[in-house]
Formats: C-alpha cells, structure tokens, sequence
C-alpha cells in the first residue's frame, strides 16, 4: 500500500524555518564562524511535495530523504518545477536502490561498506552524474545502526578514495539518543581532520546547535521544520 505523506500548514514551516535558521546563526557566531559555512539539510522524509514547496518558498534549496523510494515518488516534479534543488540520501542505501540512488540524488552522506561503495562507483561511471559521497561512521558502535566503525573508517576512507574513486566530502555521524552528543561529534571531526576531509554532517534537530560549536558544516534538520512524525506501527 502506498504510503500516505503528511502535510503541515505553510506558516509553520515559514516560521519554524525562520527560527531555525536564527538559532543556527547564532550558534556559529557563538563559536566563531560564518553562519554561511553551515549548510541546512532540510529533512522532509514521510512530509508531501506541498509541505516541501512550502520551505522552497521560503528560500530553502536543500533536502534529505530517508528513503529512495519515498523521494522517488516526490521529487522528480519538485525538481522539474525547481531545478536548483539539491537533494541528500540520509538514510541506509542498499546495493539493489544504487541505480535509482544516483539518478535522483546529489549527495549520498551513508556510504558505510565496499559492496555499496563498489556499485556507487560503478553506476556514477556509467551515467557520468557527479556524486558527492559522505562516509557514515557509527560512533556509538551500535549493533543496529548503519555506519563503518570508528576504528575502521580510516582504512575505508583510503578504500573509498583510492580504489573506487568516489568523491568524498566528509564524514556523518547519528549519535546515540540517550548519550551526549558532543562526544560523539568531537570523534566525527578528528577522524575528519586526519584523513583530510572538511566536510561534517552532524546534528539534528535536538542537538544542532551543539554540532555547529563542534565544526558541523551541514545539519539535518526534520522535525523542527515540518513537524512530529507518526510512529512506526509494532
């Protein structure tokens, strides 16, 4: 059965943008950096094209997806309408959603494991789209979580760059819930600063600002935008 996307009233999404994007300037200038450094990753999983049109209203031009097929069924008219979208996969990618993956997204920030790394490598060669790669690394070492160990990202970043020639950005990182995420956030940018990669994408909607003291250069933002989601039936 298709799945029924929510939709939330214009003015919300124009004011809660609004405050969003104070807080975020107000976080950089605390920690002494341009507010224009840091990207907003506007997160727009299980919402309709109306709530997005909505943010593209109010001046926002980048989104995320959890899901391929989700932004399967949303974006491309978006983008039709809107060619200056850029859309980010934030969400797992599995090797048989590469094809569709790289066709519709920009940036993919959940590159995790070889087999994946080797068929995004193989469908950019065939379709000659530029992707820009994010590596997510799982922190927390959490069984249930996606991501390349802390203590093997190193050797997968190599892997990544060198062997499959993708084009890596940065690194990402989902912090445990119930841990602080400041500690996870400093461990993201060391690994980030001895393989050489700028890019940061950490931070949500409970913890960005925290991000942005810690060197965050993108932040996903979803529920303080467009609202609660419902919950997953048990």
């Amino acid at each position: 059965m298709a799945q029924i996307l929510q939709d939330v009233p214009p003015a919300t999404v124009a004011a809660n943008l609004a405050g969003i994007r104070a807080r975020m300037a107000d976080a950089a200038k605390a920690a002494e950096r341009a507010p224009a450094d840091i990207q907003l990753v506007a997160v727009s999983k299980t919402f309709g094209a109306a709530a997005v049109e909505a943010a593209i209203g109010c001046g926002q031009r980048v989104f995320g997806e959890n899901r391929v097929q989700e932004a399967q069924a949303k974006y491309p008219a978006l983008r039709a309408a809107h060619p200056e979208l850029e859309l980010h996969l934030i969400g797992p990618l599995q090797t048989n959603k590469v094809r569709d993956a790289v066709a519709l997204f920009d940036v993919i920030q959940t590159v995790d494991r070889p087999k994946q790394a080797a068929a995004l490598a193989a469908e950019i060669a065939k379709t000659g789209r530029r992707i820009r790669c994010f590596i997510q690394v799982n922190t927390g070492a959490e069984p249930q979580k996606a991501g390349v160990l802390p203590d093997a990202a190193d050797a997968f970043i190599a892997e990544v760059r060198d062997q499959h020639r993708l084009t890596v950005e940065g690194l990402m990182c989902i912090p445990p819930v119930d841990e602080d995420p400041a500690r996870h956030f400093a461990l993201l940018r060391e690994i980030a600063r001895r393989n050489g990669l700028a890019g940061l994408s950490m931070g949500m909607s409970g913890d960005f600002e925290t991000a942005i003291r810690l060197g965050a250069t993108h932040v996903r933002v979803g529920t303080a935008i467009f609202g609660a989601r419902p919950r997953p039936h048990s």
